[in-house]
């Protein structure tokens, strides 16, 4: 499982290509070779980037739904509206689909975001407003999602 770590600006050209930042080119070095999966993020409306490893155990999970529910179907479809295989290429430049700049309201400035073992690629203005917005209730959210209710963690 690929961790990684990092918050990056960059900037798009008019053909969707970024360069992506040197520091998770060196974290996923490993990984490059075999490609990643670029998709539409179902909470927000930016990009997530996937390693190709990583999207395969995503895909064993998926792969155990039952079809023959049509909420399974459904959420599978939506899921995969729109992922496409990309590559970085030998410059160290990823190219985004239009369909999926325009998703995500790309325009020019990119925050790249590591989410653990993904990218979340953002149009800056967007990603800046989001976590404002969240800036508010993240402490409530933080003790929620991580405060364990006096769980003693025996690690």
């Amino acid at each position: 499982m690929v961790n990684l770590i990092g918050t990056y600006e960059c900037k798009a050209d008019a053909k969707g290509r970024l360069m992506m930042p040197v520091a998770f080119k060196k974290q996923l070095s490993p990984v490059l070779q075999e490609g990643f999966v670029l998709k539409r993020a179902v909470f927000q409306s930016c990009l997530e980037l996937y390693p190709m490893k990583e999207w395969n155990l995503l895909m064993q999970k998926m792969n155990k739904l039952n079809r023959f529910k049509k909420k399974n179907n459904d959420f599978i479809r939506r899921f995969t509206a729109g992922v496409k295989v990309v590559e970085i290429d030998a410059t160290g430049r990823l190219l985004i689909p239009k369909d999926l700049v325009s998703f995500a309201g790309i325009k020019k400035e990119l925050v790249l975001s590591s989410a653990v073992n993904i990218i979340e690629i953002w149009d800056k203005a967007q990603y800046e407003k989001v976590i404002d917005d969240a800036a508010i209730d993240f402490a409530d959210l933080a003790e929620e999602v991580m405060g364990f209710d006096d769980e003693i963690s025996q690690e």
